[in-house]
């Protein structure tokens, strides 16, 4: 392929740029900061004086990043009542991560964005913002409609970007076939020459990597992300960590623990580098679980505690749903039978409130598992039932094999043999299934050079 430039988004009026530059210089003396000051930790001094003369156009990472060291609002440096200057406020919310407001900001300007490459763009900031809070339902509706504008205006690079995120969006949502579909159908035109950035292919492959790690497909998530590694060097800190983090997760999966534990680490201390909080407790919870299955539940147990309280800081009861579970799990392995239940059973109250599927299956099943342990037989039964239950409706299916497999010894072990029998033949063809599933997408991986 050949070397693509990468684009950055850069507020274009240089009327703007003075007064925003005049701003910036405002707020750094009143804050009693130097320009090497303002600029330690990412830029120069010569760049903050060029900003500050309006001689350099600001990214919207600049803005952000000048904002948070300023403590003030992005939207403090911006003026004019212009929809560009309005969307650009909104990108730079979401840019600093202050997804919510994003969401309000691109949403009170879609009615009015009539202009269709300016929809188009606001729509996709929204499909994004809504995504990066884990609604996935709300974002497909607005991600869809970015990808057939960006189409009809004939900017195929930015549909890609858009159609990254509805993928992002169904995947969410646990629709994998077409989050599936799509990421293959925008890789297989960039691979055909479709000039998107380096950053873009990257993010996708690892986006289908992680697809096949909820499908079960181990080996072919690690495939993608080692094709996406030669992608990954010139990234930032934070990007390189995700990637990383995305690795470390797929190795883990795939039994190469030694190695995903390595990986994760260094993930990790990029993550913190980068004060990304959100992303360095997913990384842990990873990597929690990545020590329990070596057996060093100290470790384990140290990293889990932390994740949790990081998501509880940040009120973010979707992934504490899933350290919860691990928690759990770590302390039925140290034989704390009764916490291991009472965490498995808060797990599971916490996915349920926040629709989380995939979370409240997992806790289902270690819920189960701790009932064993502690031989509540009506506990047993119900939460293999409601695991089962579950993904019966949503799959995934090998994961749906394992639950029926793990249910029918236990029932085996307590002499109900042939309730244990039709859950074995239910298990059975669950995994004939899955066996043609793998054969089809192994011979649409071959086809797409």
């Amino acid at each position: 392929m050949s070397a693509v430039k990468r684009q950055r988004t850069v507020v274009g009026d240089g009327s703007l740029a003075l007064r925003i530059g005049d701003r910036i210089r405002s707020a750094r003396l009143n804050a009693g900061l130097t320009q090497q000051q303002l600029a330690d930790g990412r830029y120069t001094k010569s760049y903050i004086s060029a900003l500050e003369k309006g001689h350099a156009k600001p990214s919207m990472a600049a803005l952000s990043f000048i904002a948070q060291r300023l403590a003030l609002p992005p939207a403090q440096f911006l003026a004019g009542d212009d929809v560009r200057w309005t969307r650009l406020e909104a990108d730079l919310l979401l840019a600093s991560g202050r997804w919510q407001e994003a969401v309000d900001a691109y949403e009170a300007m879609s009615p009015t964005s009539t202009e269709r490459s300016i929809r188009a763009e606001v729509l996709r900031g929204q499909a994004e913002a809504l995504c990066r809070l884990g609604r996935g339902v709300e974002a497909i509706g607005p991600a869809t409609e970015a990808v057939a504008l960006f189409m009809a205006l004939g900017r195929e690079a930015d549909a890609a970007l858009a159609g990254y995120w509805l993928a992002n969006a169904l995947y969410l949502e646990e629709n994998t076939a077409e989050a599936r579909s799509i990421l293959r159908a925008w890789l297989d035109r960039i691979r055909g020459g479709l000039q998107v950035d380096p950053d873009l292919q990257m993010r996708m492959l690892t986006a289908i990597a992680y697809v096949e790690t909820w499908d079960g497909d181990h080996a072919a998530a690690v495939t993608y992300l080692e094709e996406a590694r030669a992608l990954s060097i010139d990234l930032d800190d934070r990007r390189r960590a995700a990637f990383l983090s995305a690795l470390a997760l797929a190795h883990q999966e795939s039994g190469n623990l030694e190695y995903a534990i390595s990986t994760g680490i260094e993930s990790l201390a990029l993550f913190r580098a980068a004060d990304a909080s959100h992303e360095a407790a997913l990384l842990e919870n990873n990597l929690a679980n990545a020590y329990l299955a070596v057996g060093n539940l100290a470790r384990a147990r140290e990293l889990a505690v932390d994740a949790r309280r990081q998501y509880e800081r940040i009120n973010d009861d979707r992934e504490l749903a899933r350290v919860l579970d691990t928690e759990a799990r770590i302390s039925l392995a140290g034989g704390e039978v009764e916490k291991a239940v009472g965490l498995a059973k808060r797990a599971v109250a916490v996915a349920r409130a926040v629709d989380n599927r995939k979370a409240m299956a997992d806790a289902l099943l270690t819920l189960a598992r701790a009932a064993v342990a502690a031989k509540e037989t009506e506990l047993i039964t119900n939460s293999y039932e409601r695991a089962a239950r579950l993904l019966r409706r949503h799959g995934p299916r090998m994961r749906l094999q394992q639950v029926l497999g793990e249910w029918a010894e236990v029932l085996a072990g307590t002499g109900q043999h042939e309730q244990a029998y039709q859950l074995m033949r239910e298990a059975l063809r669950y995994s004939a299934d899955a066996g043609s599933a793998v054969e089809e997408r192994d011979g649409g991986l071959a086809t797409t050079g």
